[in-house]
C-alpha cells in the first residue's frame, strides 16, 4: 500500500470506518486474512467507500504526462476528461505560494513546485484588471496542474484534449523522474484548496477546482482511457455541487460495476449498490419509495446502466420507472456494445457494426437492425426530462445534468461513451471520438425539458450541434469546407473497417446506416422546429425535376 495514498471521508459517515478500510486493504495487499470475525462489512459484502484511493498504478503505467506551465490557459479540459482522477488544478496567490514553499528545505524541490504555476489570463490578468478598478477586489492568482502518479494509467487523453496549447506531453516514467512526480503530488495534497473567490460559479468546469467535487477518487479497474469514467466523474461532481452528499447510486451489472468494485478497491465516495442487469431502474424505484417514506425526499437517486441494461433487456424496467413519475435520474452509458461480456451488439448499435453476435461475413455484413434511439423513446414518456450529451462538451453536459437534478420528476441522461477496446479506438481518443460522434450526426445533442414551453418544439432544443440547420456538419478548412458525415465517423473506428474496400468505397450496408443517421437527425430537426436548408433545397429540386418530366 502506498504511503502517499489518502483515504477520503465517506459520504455516509454513520457506517464508514476508516480504520476498518485500512485493515481490509492491508490484509488484501499482504495476502493474509484480517483475522477478524465476520462483521458489518463482511456480512453485507460492503467494499469500503473511497478505498480506491489506496490503489497504486505507479508501477504499471509506463508513461506519465508532464506539465509545461507556460503554455497553460487554465481551460481545465485535462482535469475534466481524465478517466482516472489523476489530474487536478490548483489556484493559489503568490503570497500563499511563497509561504508554502518556505516550509520546504530543498531548494530544487521549491523550484520544481514553483515551475508548476503560471499567470493565466483567467486567474491573473482578469483579476488584476478588476483590482485596478476596485482595490478591494481579489488580486491575481497563479494556476497549476498536478498529476497523481499512483492513479495515472498513462492513456494520454489529457495531452489530446490539451491540443494546440501543448501544455501537456507524455514522457517515459523513469527512476529519476518518478520521485519528482511524487513530490509535486505530496505538495498538492498538503496545501489548502483553491480559494472560493477564484471559482466562478458561472463556469461549471471550475467545479473541479473544489476538493469536494471528487466523489470518484480513482483506483478503479477500468481500461486505459475509458470513455465511461470521465462522464461518471463529471456527473458526480455536478451532483455534489447541487445536493452535496444527499444522493445514492443504483447500478446495473456492467463495466461500471466491475471497475467500481474490484475488491477491495471502491473509487466511489457515495453509497452505491449493484443490482441485476435488467432491473436496476425498478430497484431505484424501491429506494426512492423508501427514502420518501423516511423523510428523505431531498435525497436524489441515480440509476446507472449501459445501453444493454437500459435499451435491451432492461428497457421495460426503465420505461416503467419513467412512467411512474418518480423523482429518479437515469444515466445511460451508451457505448453501443456489451463491453462487459465481450462486445456483443445491442439495440443501440448502428447498422453494419461488427461485433460478437453480429459478425461481418460474406452473406451478412454485420448488424442489420436499425439503432433504437433511447432519447427519442424517452421523450414520448409523460413528464420526463431527457438529454442526449457527451462529457467533452462540458457546457452542454453540465447544463443537462444540472437541469435534470432541478427537475422534480424522472430524467434520462443518455451519454455517448467510447469503448476503445471493442471499437478499436486509440486509448487517448475517447473525448475526440465523442465529439466526432456529435459532428457526424452519429449521436446528436439535445435537451428536452417538459416545462420549457407549451409545444414539443419549444421543449426540445438542438443547441450545441454544429451546422444545426443543415443535413451534415461542414468544417471550415483552408481550402473551404469539409463535410463531416456518418461515413467520416465510421472510417475512424475498427467496428466498421470491413465496410470499406481498398479504395475506401463504402458498402451498401454502410450507406444504409448513413441514411438511418440522416433520417434520425431530420426527425429531431422537425420535432424541434428547426428548418433544414439542405432538405428544403432537396425538395425544391425534386419539384423542379417533376415539372420538367
Amino acid at each position: 500500500m502506498t504511503q502517499r495514498a489518502k483515504i477520503y471521508e465517506c459520504a455516509t459517515p454513520e457506517w464508514y470506518d476508516a480504520d476498518r478500510a485500512r485493515e481490509i486493504i492491508e490484509a488484501y495487499n499482504s495476502g493474509r486474512g484480517s483475522g477478524s470475525p465476520a462483521d458489518r462489512f463482511a456480512a453485507r459484502s460492503l467494499v469500503p467507500a473511497g478505498s480506491g484511493s489506496y490503489r497504486d498504478f505507479s508501477y504499471i503505467a509506463p508513461d506519465l504526462p508532464i506539465f509545461n506551465a507556460e503554455n497553460c490557459t487554465a481551460c481545465m479540459d485535462c482535469v475534466q476528461n481524465c478517466p482516472d482522477t489523476s489530474i487536478w488544478g490548483r489556484v493559489v496567490t503568490p503570497e500563499d505560494l511563497e509561504a508554502q514553499l518556505a516550509k520546504i528545505d530543498d531548494e530544487e524541490q521549491r523550484e520544481l513546485i514553483r515551475s508548476q504555476f503560471v499567470k493565466t489570463t483567467k486567474f491573473w490578468k482578469t483579476y488584476e484588471k478588476k483590482r485596478d478598478k476596485d482595490p478591494e477586489a481579489p488580486a491575481g492568482a497563479l494556476f497549476g496542474i498536478f498529476i497523481d502518479p499512483t492513479k495515472c494509467k498513462g492513456c494520454g487523453e489529457c495531452v489530446v484534449v490539451c491540443g494546440e496549447h501543448d501544455a501537456l506531453k507524455m514522457i517515459k516514467k523513469t527512476r529519476d523522474n518518478l520521485p519528482d512526480f511524487f513530490s509535486m503530488w505530496d505538495y498538492y495534497k498538503e496545501t489548502p484548496e483553491s480559494p472560493p473567490e477564484y471559482i466562478n460559479p458561472r463556469l461549471k468546469v471550475d467545479i473541479m477546482l473544489k476538493d469536494a467535487a471528487n466523489h470518484y477518487v480513482g483506483g478503479g479497474g477500468s481500461c486505459m482511457g475509458c470513455g465511461e469514467v470521465s462522464v461518471i466523474r463529471q456527473l458526480l461532481a455536478m451532483t455534489q455541487e447541487k445536493v452535496g452528499h444527499k444522493y445514492g447510486i443504483l447500478a446495473a451489472t456492467g463495466c461500471n460495476t466491475v471497475y467500481g468494485s474490484t475488491y477491495p478497491y471502491n473509487p466511489f465516495l457515495v453509497p452505491w449498490s449493484n443490482s441485476l442487469f435488467e432491473n436496476c431502474a425498478t430497484v431505484g424505484m424501491g429506494v426512492r419509495a423508501h427514502w420518501d417514506q423516511t423523510g428523505r425526499e431531498d435525497h436524489h437517486v441515480w440509476v446507472f446502466g449501459g445501453d444493454g441494461a437500459m435499451l435491451d433487456i432492461g428497457f421495460q424496467a426503465l420505461s416503467r420507472m419513467l412512467a411512474s413519475g418518480m423523482n429518479i435520474k437515469a444515466l445511460v452509458l451508451d457505448t453501443q456494445v456489451y463491453s462487459n461480456t465481450g462486445g456483443q451488439t445491442s439495440t443501440a448499435t448502428y447498422i453494419g457494426q461488427e461485433a460478437k453476435m453480429s459478425i461481418h461475413g460474406k452473406a451478412v455484413l454485420g448488424k442489420q437492425e436499425a439503432r433504437k434511439e433511447i432519447g427519442n423513446i424517452a421523450m414520448m414518456h409523460p413528464h420526463t426530462f431527457v438529454a442526449q450529451t457527451i462529457g467533452p462538451m462540458t457546457s452542454h453536459f453540465y447544463k443537462s445534468v444540472e437541469q435534470a437534478l432541478d427537475y422534480n420528476g424522472p430524467a434520462v441522461i443518455n451519454v455517448y461513451t467510447t469503448c476503445q477496446p471493442e471499437h478499436q479506438v486509440a486509448d487517448d481518443l475517447s473525448a475526440d471520438q465523442a465529439i466526432l460522434a456529435v459532428e457526424s450526426r452519429a449521436f446528436p445533442l439535445f435537451i428536452y425539458h417538459p416545462e420549457a414551453g407549451p409545444t414539443f418544439a419549444s421543449r426540445l432544443s438542438l443547441q450545441g450541434n454544429p451546422s444545426v440547420t443543415r443535413d451534415w456538419h461542414h468544417r471550415k478548412t483552408k481550402e473551404g469546407e469539409e463535410k463531416v458525415d456518418f461515413l467520416t465517423f465510421a472510417r475512424s473506428e475498427g467496428r466498421f473497417l470491413k465496410h470499406f474496400d481498398k479504395e475506401g468505397k463504402p458498402t451498401p450496408t454502410l450507406l444504409k446506416s448513413q441514411e438511418d443517421r440522416l433520417d434520425n437527425w431530420r426527425l429531431l430537426q422537425e420535432l424541434a422546429g428547426v428548418k433544414n436548408s439542405d432538405f428544403a433545397k432537396e425538395i425544391e429540386e425534386a419539384k423542379a425535376a417533376k415539372k420538367r418530366t
